[in-house]
């Protein structure tokens, strides 16, 4: 085989991971990484294809060669104007993304749902934020989606901002109408960037039934974790561009300054090759993928205490649209009167099943290409089981559960003001009306439930009480006692 490799096919182009073997094939490794190709401390990690920017090798950070052709083959993929591999996960293009479209210190629209990674660009940025707060779904206690109204009256309440950031879809699958908000935004000549970090598959392939993607809905910016939903090794990512408000070269000198000089070539081969096997058999996974779903969803339609968020994200019985990305399944365990953190429990100690999360009463599991028909046949059984013990008898006598009130967001200064002001530790039920001088947050989904500078009110202190009593850990940036809080001083 490497002799084949060894010379160019002309009729083929050459996939990343052969490039690389063709390259380490010929050459005695007198450079980096220290393990040469030879020393291999495991046989299970893939140290052949570990190199670094040797001749022919090519520079993520200039690329002209493989590389180029590589994030070519990702860019025709998903019909972007151009893509760039990401080895930093999603964080690094968030990061990246909203330092090359809003210049320090200027100001931004961001949905107050957004994930802890655009928060922290956002202090990077000494940004001033104008956030757009999604209501709520009582019933299943998540955020619902931004709506085209409110990025419309948001812009035109605040003509200079620099960018629109988005989450879509949100970590239960919720999908905003990023076409006509892309529409709003370009005709304000606002760059909209979309964090679609879980939603790289949508849009691929018809035989999915997916709705189209944020790239193809014009959005200017999208940022995606291939590993996710696809079949990529963790901490891969992309990022693309759309349109000609933000300039290829500025997003090139922040990806330099957010991601590591020394890019990993096995990630990067994870991320060609999961590119390679979409091109080739894409529609068939995605056809089985969608199979599986369909099924899936007919049969839990029958549960009694159990409520599964169906496909289309209408409830039975609710005249209320909503649109999801129907490869998250979201478990309300509410009828049933068990909290999501006692059931994943139950999923993982009794039927060997380990979901995504547990909050609130919610259980999330999430599904991908790689599942098997046999993984959705073994959680249907095990929630079938749970909701006739439920049906019949119930496991836990909780009080009636009352809808939390969606905390307002006031702030007194910027998230970069408040980190470097000095701090004092506040017991948290005597915080209301404090200023906070910490992120607080549950992770998963790493959305803060208060940031630096925002003002600490009740409804804020009773989501940190409900968050820990439902077995879910806030974690405190500052703080170690969960109990206190860091506050500034006054």
């Amino acid at each position: 085989m490497k002799s084949d490799i060894l010379s160019r096919d002309i009729n083929r182009q050459l996939t990343l991971q052969e490039e690389v073997e063709r390259l380490t094939a010929r050459t005695v490794p007198m450079h980096m990484p220290g393990h040469k190709r030879g020393l291999k401390p495991s046989d299970a990690l893939p140290y052949d294809w570990d190199i670094t920017e040797i001749e022919g090798a090519d520079d993520l950070h200039d690329a002209r060669g493989i590389l180029e052709e590589a994030m070519e083959r990702a860019s025709d993929l998903w019909g972007s104007r151009r893509t760039w591999y990401l080895v930093g996960g999603s964080t690094c293009g968030l990061l990246a993304a909203i330092r090359a479209a809003a210049p320090f210190g200027s100001e931004i629209i961001a949905a107050r749902n957004c994930h802890r990674s655009v928060f922290h660009a956002i202090e990077l940025g000494g940004y001033k934020v104008h956030w757009l707060v999604p209501d709520q779904d009582r019933e299943y206690e998540i955020c619902k989606a931004i709506t085209p109204q409110q990025v419309d009256a948001s812009i035109k309440r605040h003509p200079g901002s620099a960018a629109v950031v988005l989450t879509s879809p949100t970590y239960e699958g919720v999908l905003s109408d990023i076409r006509e908000i892309s529409e709003i935004c370009t005709e304000a000549g606002i760059p909209l960037i979309v964090d679609e970090a879980h939603g790289a598959h949508l849009g691929l392939f018809e035989a999915g039934g997916f709705p189209d993607g944020a790239v193809k809905c014009g959005a200017d910016l999208v940022v995606q974790s291939l590993h996710k939903t696809l079949p990529s090794l963790t901490q891969t990512a992309v990022l693309h561009l759309q349109g000609n408000l933000v300039e290829e070269k500025e997003i090139e000198r922040q990806l330099g300054i957010f991601e590591t000089s020394s890019p990993s070539y096995p990630l990067m081969i994870s991320i060609d090759s999961c590119v390679g096997l979409l091109q080739n058999e894409g529609a068939e996974l995605f056809g089985r993928w969608k199979e599986n779903l369909d099924r899936f969803y007919r049969d839990t339609e029958s549960f009694g205490s159990i409520q599964v968020l169906d496909g289309s994200g209408r409830r039975r019985r609710s005249k209320e649209p909503s649109v999801r990305d129907r490869s998250k399944i979201l478990i309300s365990f509410r009828k049933g009167n068990m909290r999501g953190s006692r059931a994943a429990q139950i999923l993982r100690s009794r039927y060997g099943i380990e979901v995504e999360m547990s909050s609130g009463m919610n259980v999330l599991a999430m599904t991908g290409p790689g599942d098997s028909e046999e993984n959705f046949t073994r959680l249907f059984e095990a929630l079938r089981s749970m909701d006739i013990v439920l049906s019949s008898s119930g496991e836990t006598d909780l009080k009636k559960r009352e809808p939390l009130e969606v905390p307002k967001v006031r702030t007194a200064c910027s998230i970069l003001e408040a980190v470097y002001h000095p701090r004092e530790m506040i017991p948290l039920r005597e915080c209301s009306g404090r200023i906070c001088g910490e992120y607080l947050y549950a992770y998963p989904p790493g959305i803060p439930i208060l940031v630096p500078g925002e003002y600490i009110t009740a409804p804020h202190l009773k989501a940190i009480l409900r968050t820990e009593s439902d077995g879910n850990r806030v974690h405190h940036t500052h703080s170690e006692d969960r109990k206190m809080i860091a506050c500034l001083e006054e």
